[in-house]
């Protein structure tokens, strides 16, 4: 049976989310970082596991303010806006310093350094963590699916916003994929002023 991933819609189960991933693995701050690069750049979590140290980091290891990077499934360009997670990168960087680890991946697979965690590790990361939490919709688009929800939301349920941020081309798609349930469409329903 294929599991339903959806966004994580309430913040406390989001903090709830992110101090496990941080806690409770012996990595934990990279997997911490890897679920904060996701929801804030909204990539895929291929994108995401395949960035390289060069791309976020310049020659003095300043976090970037934007990366440069072709998504793998559609072969686009796509430039990466890193302010909102900068200060994540800063600890991250110096995690990576303090346990000597040098890559010229940004997300070190744990066992051998010269390649790059990969999505089935990442998963059973995030199944770890559900289990954890009691929780039974977290996977590897999580991330992506709770970046674009709560850009949803906070820009006053801007569609199209989101659409382009995910590269969608239907407002349908976006929304299956913002987990907008009848209960959800409901609930903005009720805060509308119909006169």
């Amino acid at each position: 049976m294929k599991q339903n991933v959806l966004p994580i819609k309430d913040s406390n189960v989001l903090i709830q989310v992110q101090q496990t991933l941080l806690d409770s693995f012996r990595a934990g701050r990279r997997n911490y970082t890897i679920f904060q690069m996701g929801k804030a750049t909204l990539l895929r979590v291929s994108d995401v596991l395949a960035l390289r140290y060069d791309d976020v980091f310049d020659s003095d290891s300043n976090a970037r303010r934007n990366a440069f990077i072709h998504d793998k499934k559609t072969g686009k360009a796509n430039t990466l806006y890193l302010k909102p997670v900068i200060n994540d990168l800063l600890d991250y960087r110096e995690w990576l310093n303090s346990k000597h680890i040098e890559s010229e991946w940004l997300f070190p697979s744990s066992s051998d350094p010269t390649r790059h965690i990969n999505e089935k590790q990442f998963y059973k990361v995030m199944a770890r963590v559900g289990d954890l939490l009691g929780l039974d919709y977290l996977g590897t688009h999580t991330m992506r699916k709770t970046g674009a929800y709560r850009v949803y939301v906070q820009s006053h349920y801007n569609i199209g916003l989101v659409m382009t941020l995910l590269n969608h081309s239907s407002e349908a798609m976006t929304l299956a994929y913002l987990g907008l349930d009848q209960v959800s469409r409901e609930r903005m329903l009720d805060n509308i002023d119909f006169g």
